[in-house]
């Protein structure tokens, strides 16, 4: 089986073309040996780059005749009926900072505050909605260079590990995967069931409060800027493995920097979560030594 995107949506010609942060690797190497020009690799870089974009727009948006920013708003506006749209606009900007605000009134004091600091907080709608759906930087696109390994490798189940919104899980199930999300947030977990149900998509919701993952299940799990927000990432490794097939893989971000606006990121050492994947027979077998930096572990036994 190969998971076809949409109409426009081919990304790497050939099916084993180099993936993105591959491709843009190669193309400044090839300026640092002076093969190709600044302007030329500049302009190659965002073509890729609108590629992507272009992906992970026409997966979520609904209206696609409209801006993101506007659908995004009229998504919150249907969700939180009721609700001027210049507030909810509001809302989106201002969420880092309330979350920023709410951490330090209490909301990482201990493992029942942060696991209510995810649970119950309706600004995370707003910043994930705002930050992920719209792309200001980058980084959201990682979830359509995943879905580009997972068509090479004729993944067919997959999991949102920490899945916020749901976004990328959307992704996933327009381009025919069998979509599974998780997340400790019962606050997004509905609205992202609400947004499946908007478009029609079947998916799978699993509480992580209230139901442990299922058993060898899994061809590829991403956790993408998720490892750095667990109060026990070492034993999330092993849900993970346990969740996935013989031959499955993880894909995610294993690195953070402190970062003053979200001081939510309480894990920046990574050793132990990477030589537990060691210890469990997991190889690593791709590595964005480009754009983000995530990395792909595969379970071997």
């Amino acid at each position: 089986m190969s998971i076809g995107f949409e109409q426009g949506d081919h990304l790497g010609g050939h099916p084993m073309a180099p993936l993105l942060p591959d491709r843009l690797k190669e193309m400044w190497t090839s300026v640092k040996h002076e093969q190709v020009t600044v302007d030329d690799a500049t302009r190659q870089q965002e073509r890729l780059l609108d590629e992507h974009r272009a992906v992970w727009h026409r997966a979520l948006h609904l209206d696609r005749q409209g801006s993101p920013e506007h659908d995004v708003l009229d998504e919150l506006a249907a969700y939180f009926s009721g609700t001027d749209r210049a507030e909810l606009e509001r809302r989106c900007t201002e969420a880092t900072g309330r979350l920023k605000a709410d951490w330090h009134r209490g909301g990482g004091n201990d493992l029942r505050a942060i696991e209510r600091f995810y649970d119950e907080n309706e600004g995370h709608i707003f910043d994930l909605m705002w930050w992920h759906t719209l792309c200001f930087d980058v980084s959201p696109l990682a979830y359509v260079v995943a879905l580009d390994f997972a068509r090479r490798r004729e993944c067919r189940r997959y999991l949102d590990f920490g899945s916020g919104v749901g976004s990328g899980a959307i992704l996933f199930a327009r381009h025919g995967l069998t979509a599974s999300l998780a997340d400790i947030s019962s606050t997004l977990l509905r609205f992202a069931r609400w947004r499946f149900a908007r478009r029609g998509l079947p998916a799978t919701f699993i509480d992580l409060k209230t139901s442990k993952l299922p058993d060898e299940t899994y061809d590829l799990i991403t956790a993408m800027d998720v490892f750095e927000h667990l109060t026990d990432p070492v034993a999330t490794v092993d849900q993970l493995s346990a969740s996935l097939k013989s031959g499955g893989y993880v894909f995610g971000r294993f690195a953070a920097e402190p970062d003053d606006e979200r001081p939510q990121h309480i894990v920046l050492d990574f050793e132990p979560t990477l030589a537990r994947f060691a210890a469990l027979g997991f190889v690593e077998v791709w590595r964005d030594e480009w754009l983000w930096g995530h990395r792909v572990f595969q379970k071997t036994r």
